[in-house]
């Protein structure tokens, strides 16, 4: 697992031009889920929604055939992912459907993948 406050920020742009074609998925769901009503993925149009008490974006989609969410990070957590969305930095979690496992995190378009 890649620990984004261990890495220098130099590193990242070594890690893009390995990006995998999951990860290149996950980091255009994660931007059109922070900036848009609608995800576009292939063929399909996903509708945005807004889940939960914090109204946080969310939406289901597709992706090697398996069922994933991405959600908006709660900013209230006391997680380092909710300090990060609490000074204004886009993160989005991405969670398995079916085992409920969160399965990547998006940080600005960074994407760190969780222990397999």
């Amino acid at each position: 697992m890649l620990d984004l406050f261990s890495v220098p920020r130099s590193q990242f742009s070594e890690r893009r031009m390995f990006m995998s074609a999951e990860q290149k998925v996950l980091q255009a769901v994660a931007a059109q889920l922070m900036n848009g009503d609608e995800v576009a993925l292939d063929d399909q149009k996903l509708q945005v929604k807004r889940v939960g008490t914090g109204r946080l974006r969310m939406v289901q989609f597709k992706l090697n055939g398996r069922l994933f969410e991405a959600i908006e990070q709660n900013r209230m957590k006391p997680s380092r992912w909710g300090q990060l969305a609490r000074e204004k930095h886009q993160v989005v979690q991405f969670r398995d459907v079916l085992t409920h496992r969160y399965v990547a995190v998006a940080v600005d378009g960074e994407i760190t993948e969780y222990g397999r």
